[in-house]
C-alpha cells in the first residue's frame, strides 16, 4: 500500500470511529444510532379509492377499496365503497349484496342507502329505490342536495302513470362520506 493510500485509509478509520464516539453525528444518547429502512407510506385505501372513483377509474378504485377492506375489515365504509365501485363497473349483483349488507350493518349511514337507491333505480325498482333514497335523506337530516334530487327522481319515476322516455335517462349520483362527515358526490 502506498503512503497516500495508508493515509486515506487511516483518515476514513478515524472518521468512522469519531462518528461512533459520543457526540458524533450518528450518536444518540449512549448508543449508536443508524436510521432504519424506510417503510411503505401508510395510505388510506378509502381515500385513494374515493379519488379514483371521482376520476372515473372504477377498477383501480375497487382495488384500493379491497386493500382498505383487508386492512380495516368489512365495515360499513368498506362495504359501501366496494358496492359503489362494483355498481359503476356494472356488476349489479355484487354491488347489491354489498350495499344491502352495508345498510343492514349501519342503518344510519346515508351513502349506503343512497347508493343502494341508485342501484335499484338502475334496475327499474322505482318504489324500493324511492324508499332507499327516503332513508338516505332522513338519516342525513336533509343536508344533501344530491340525495334530495335522487329522491325526487325516484318518486317521479315511481309515480309516473305514463311512460316518459325523457325521464328514463336522467343521471343519479353516488355519494361518499367526506372530511368532517359531510356527504360528497362521486
Amino acid at each position: 500500500m502506498t503512503h497516500h493510500r495508508r493515509g486515506a485509509a487511516a483518515a476514513i478509520l478515524c472518521l468512522t470511529l469519531a462518528a461512533c464516539a459520543s457526540g458524533g453525528p450518528l450518536a444518540r444518547g449512549d448508543g449508536v444510532y443508524a436510521p432504519g429502512v424506510a417503510g411503505r407510506a401508510k395510505t388510506d385505501g378509502l381515500v385513494v379509492g374515493h379519488r379514483l372513483m371521482a376520476a372515473g377509474e372504477y377498477e383501480l378504485a375497487l382495488d384500493a377499496y379491497t386493500r382498505a377492506a383487508a386492512q380495516q375489515g368489512l365495515n360499513v365504509d368498506t362495504l359501501s365503497a366496494l358496492g359503489s365501485a362494483n355498481l359503476r363497473l356494472g356488476r349489479l349483483g355484487q354491488a347489491e349484496g354489498l350495499l344491502r349488507r352495508a345498510t343492514e350493518d349501519a342503518p344510519d349511514f346515508p351513502p349506503a342507502w343512497n347508493n343502494l337507491g341508485v342501484l335499484l333505480l338502475e334496475n327499474g325498482d322505482f318504489a324500493e329505490a324511492a324508499e332507499a333514497f327516503r332513508r338516505a335523506y332522513a338519516t342525513d337530516s336533509g343536508n344533501s342536495d344530491e340525495i334530495r334530487e335522487n329522491l325526487r327522481l325516484a318518486l317521479s319515476k315511481r309515480d309516473a302513470v305514463i311512460y316518459d322516455p325523457s325521464q328514463q335517462n336522467q343521471d343519479v349520483e353516488l355519494v361518499v362520506m367526506g372530511d368532517g362527515d359531510t356527504i360528497e358526490p362521486l
